[in-house]
Order: C-alpha cells, then structure tokens, then sequence
C-alpha cells in the first residue's frame, strides 16, 4: 500500500485506480518563470491488464532528474516496517473490534468473514484503518486487481536507471494518518465498505478510465463527493491537510535547477483543496499532458 484509491477506501489508500485515450493523462507541467515540474496522479493497485502505463509516464520520467514521491518507499516496503505499521494499527491488552462496532455492524462483519473464507479471529484485533485496508485488498484480487501500482513500477524504474529519488512526507505520518482513520466513526466506516465492495468491480473501471484519460471532474464525482457530507474530518486530514502540507516544499523545487517529475495517488490533485487548484491560484501555471 502507499498508506493511504471500495468508494471510500480509494480516497484512502490513495487514493487505488480500462479505457486508453490518446487525449489527456493525469500529468500537469508546472511552469514558474524558465523553470518547471512534473505532477502526476498515481493509482496505489493495478492490474497487469493495465500495463503500459500512458506513454507520458515514460517520456516524463525520461525528462526528470529526480522522482518525488508521497513517501520513503524503500523504507515503506522494509519489513521492520511493515511490523511497526501492524503493532500501531492492532489493538493491545484483549481489546478487539468487538468493543468498538455495535453488535448490528459486527455481525455483518462476520457475515462477510464468513462468506470470505477469513476467520474473525484473524482480524478482530485490526483497527478500522488496517480492517478496510485489508477487506479492499481482499476484493482487489478477487477481481485480479493485485499487481503493483504506478508508484512501486515507476520507484523499481529509478532503483534499475539510478535516479536519484525523494519524498514529501515521512512513513509514519503516513502511518499516523492510517491510524487515525475512522477514530469515532468506527461502525460507519465497516458499514460503508460493507457496502460499497458490492460494487468495487464497475466503481474501479470508472476510476482507472478517468485516471488514464485526466478526467479530473470524473474523479472528483466518483470518488469525493459522496464521502464530503459524510467523513469531512477524515478527507481532509488524508487529502487537504497533507496537500497543504506539502505546498511549501512543491513551490521550493520550482526554485532550483532540476527538474522533478512529483507522483501523488491521484485523488491529490481533484477538488478546489487539490493540488492543482492550490498552484493554479497560486499563479503557476498548468499544462495537462
């Protein structure tokens, strides 16, 4: 996972995105004076199927002296990580989901359990945020979606080419991010991925489509509005604040002499709180390939 593109959970994880257009791609060149960067949207999971990536991916890449992306990927795919993020994600001292879900939403939770082959006792220990990460994952590859996404194909490409990478945010805060995910809110985030896996397979075409094709208004229909009503304090802690976050450091590397080719999950950069609307009214200007 990219820690943080089910409805809910592609917003989550990044934000997780099969129709080819020879039009527009989910990559901007932002333009600051004589100096420019590349800004791309990224989905976290994809299919083999969907495999050559738009051929701008590559015509960037080679354009770029360096590749940024949302977090430190070797370190994100280390195992000592992966066992801190299962020890900050799982409850301690016999607490499980038992205690956090209402007995309506958890015995749905076993239904589906049960109708996935998973035991419970597996899982119930998991925090909403491990939980959904898991349940989506589990559906992905039900439907042959489990091959790696752009970021880990694009990161694997600068280990091969030794090209220099960077990234805009540390593993644990992604990690924190996770943690927090649905604190409060518990049976509605199960009962929403609950529902929203039954319809993962048309959802997940739509997604991959606008991704592919840079339909920005698609994206933000599909993925955003539904869970703006509903999840505010969640969206904005992955999506604006992260993005705000981020600005600052985005602005300084239009200052310097390299050119860096940005790879965010995709849902970054849609909405008037995205990345491309933060730099369009910041004067910057914007070219989608």
């Amino acid at each position: 996972m990219n820690i943080c593109e089910n409805k809910w959970c592609m917003g989550l994880l990044g934000l997780l995105f099969s129709g080819v257009t020879e039009s527009d791609t989910s990559i901007w060149k932002v333009t600051k004076d004589n100096r420019h960067l590349y800004l791309g949207g990224t989905v976290h999971v994809l299919s083999s199927a969907d495999y050559p990536l738009p051929a701008p991916y590559e015509s960037v890449y080679r354009d770029s002296q360096r590749l940024i992306f949302e977090t430190d990927m070797r370190k994100l795919q280390s195992l000592e990580f992966q066992q801190v993020m299962l020890q900050s994600l799982t409850y301690r001292e016999g607490k499980t989901l038992a205690d956090v879900l209402s007995a309506q939403t958890y015995r749905k939770l076993q239904a589906y359990c049960d109708s996935r082959g998973i035991p419970l006792a597996s899982i119930e220990s998991f925090k909403p945020g491990l939980l959904t990460t898991v349940m989506l994952l589990t559906e992905l590859q039900r439907l042959g979606i489990s091959g790696i996404g752009v970021d880990e194909f694009m990161h694997s490409k600068t280990q091969q080419d030794g090209k220099p990478v960077g990234n805009l945010e540390t593993v644990e805060e992604q990690l924190g991010f996770l943690e927090q995910m649905g604190r409060g809110k518990e049976d509605e985030l199960i009962e929403y991925t609950l529902r929203d896996i039954s319809d993962l397979k048309p959802l997940m075409n739509s997604l991959k489509a606008a991704w592919r094709s840079g339909d920005m208004p698609e994206l933000e229909r599909v993925a955003l509005d539904p869970y703006i009503e509903d999840f505010p304090d969640t969206l904005n802690n992955l999506l604006r604040d992260r993005n705000e976050k981020w600005m600052p450091e985005i602005e300084a590397m239009l200052e310097s002499e390299e050119v860096e080719f940005i790879l965010v999950g995709v849902l970054h950069l849609v909405g008037n709180q995205g990345l491309l609307a933060q730099l369009k009214s910041r004067g910057y200007a914007l070219e989608q390939y």
